[in-house]
């Protein structure tokens, strides 16, 4: 052998040893995507589930806002009929009651003032 067929030689036991060193990480880096694409598909898994509930359940949210818009409209008519009422009493009893208060207290301003041409006690006319 010659000294070149050594210099191969031991290059060659050099790359390999090189390949050796570098197959391990690149084994590791295999499993852990292994272990990445398991932990993927048992996420992927356990969303499809979820995702089905949370339809449900707005679409159960939905069905009962709609509820509540109609109870919503059924309390702005009860209270445009209230307001409706409640200037219809003031209309019609109101003005009754205002003028049997003015009747009332014209009645007692008069009872309360001296009559004219009476003559007051402690006084003498002359």
């Amino acid at each position: 052998m010659s000294g070149g067929d050594i210099a191969g030689l031991i290059a060659a036991g050099v790359f390999a040893v090189l390949v050796a060193l570098l197959a391990v990480p690149i084994l590791k880096l295999g499993r852990v995507l292994d272990e990445l694409r398991g932990s993927i598909r048992t996420l992927a898994d356990g969303a499809t589930p979820l995702m089905d509930e949370v339809t449900a359940t707005v679409t159960t949210a939905h069905g009962e806002l709609k509820r509540v818009d109609v109870i919503a409209e059924n309390v702005s008519d009860t209270t445009a009929n209230v307001s409706a009422l409640s200037s219809l009493v003031a209309a019609t009893v109101g003005s009754p009651l205002v003028k049997v208060a003015a009747f009332s207290y014209g009645v007692r301003s008069a009872l309360s003032q001296p009559q004219r041409g009476a003559r007051r006690p402690g006084r003498r006319s002359r």
